[in-house]
């Protein structure tokens, strides 16, 4: 799955991952009038999420897609996150689900089934919700991730670890030191190391990538150097303060080693006064074609 990826990257020249949390009040004004339930509501997200997808699928080479903003609104809002999941797909790009799921033993069996494996019911192997790669949490320990990364191995999948998260306070836990003078992050970089130490593929990166966020560049240097063969998933850029400058530091001397999330800035960029004019899909592939630049002005070529 990894060697797939950066191949579609390194063919598009752009490093993007669009970040489809979807949120409702960001659709335009003529999208949100009289909803008044889930069923509407997730009727609407899934139509801006089709014209989004299908002005950007030539452009940029995955979409992640956050459950959050699908959960919300019940059986209706999960029907609207497997529809963007499945239509993203369909037109060649590559899905992460961003659940961020984890727990011990059979527990963490169960949602790894349910996003990167499949399940058995009388004999009937079946999908759920057939994401290509998905977010999880290492920092419940190794019986937790074991699961997920079995089924990466069985199913050509892959998953993010969360190491060093893009949020304000992600240094209240991660950022403590331990015993030994590594900082958690650090160990938990290890531990993802470790993880997919037999999955690594052509380009030199494993199944098992790490959640590292733009805005802590100084970290991410430290991962980077210790993780040589982890592909990162970068969050951050963009409307949380991330640069391309402060991310170029996940990437390796010939230009890989990362994808790069950008949500809001691209959903909502129909109100930049810099699109203005465009409706909201051409506004999102001129703020993708923007951002691609703007990183391959840091990164450099590709591959």
């Amino acid at each position: 799955m990894i060697d797939g990826l950066i191949k579609k990257i390194i063919e598009m020249q752009n490093p993007t991952c669009v970040g489809l949390d979807t949120n409702f009040d960001y659709l335009p004004d003529d999208m949100r009038d009289g909803m008044a339930t889930f069923e509407g509501v997730a009727e609407q997200i899934v139509e801006f999420n089709m014209n989004i997808i299908d002005k950007i699928c030539d452009i940029v080479p995955a979409v992640k897609v956050q459950i959050a903003y699908y959960e919300m609104y019940g059986h209706a809002g999960l029907k609207a996150f497997d529809y963007t999941v499945n239509y993203a797909k369909g037109k060649g790009m590559y899905v992460i689900g961003d659940c961020k799921r984890n727990d011990i033993g059979s527990t963490a069996a169960c949602y790894s089934k349910a996003y990167l494996g499949k399940t058995n019911i009388n004999g009937k192997v079946m999908r759920s919700f057939p994401c290509d790669m998905l977010t999880v949490n290492g920092y419940l320990g190794s019986d937790g991730i074991v699961p997920f990364v079995e089924d990466i191995k069985a199913n050509d999948k892959g998953i993010f670890v969360l190491v060093k998260t893009s949020n304000p306070s992600s240094g209240e836990l991660q950022n403590l030191k331990l015993e030994n003078g590594k900082f958690i992050y650090e160990q938990m970089g290890e531990l993802v190391s470790k993880w997919g130490a037999d999955t690594i593929g052509k380009y030199g990166y494993s199944e098992v990538g790490a959640v590292v966020g733009a805005t802590h560049p100084e970290e991410a240097k430290r991962l980077r150097a210790q993780m040589k063969n982890t592909f990162f998933l970068i969050p951050g850029y963009g409307a949380q303060g991330g640069s391309a400058e402060m991310l170029k530091v996940c990437f390796d001397e010939r230009g890989l080693g990362g994808i790069v999330n950008n949500s809001r800035a691209i959903l909502c960029a129909y109100r930049n006064p810099k699109y203005s004019g465009m409706n909201y899909y051409e506004a999102a592939r001129a703020a993708c074609l923007d951002m691609q630049q703007d990183l391959a002005n840091a990164i450099g070529k590709m591959g």
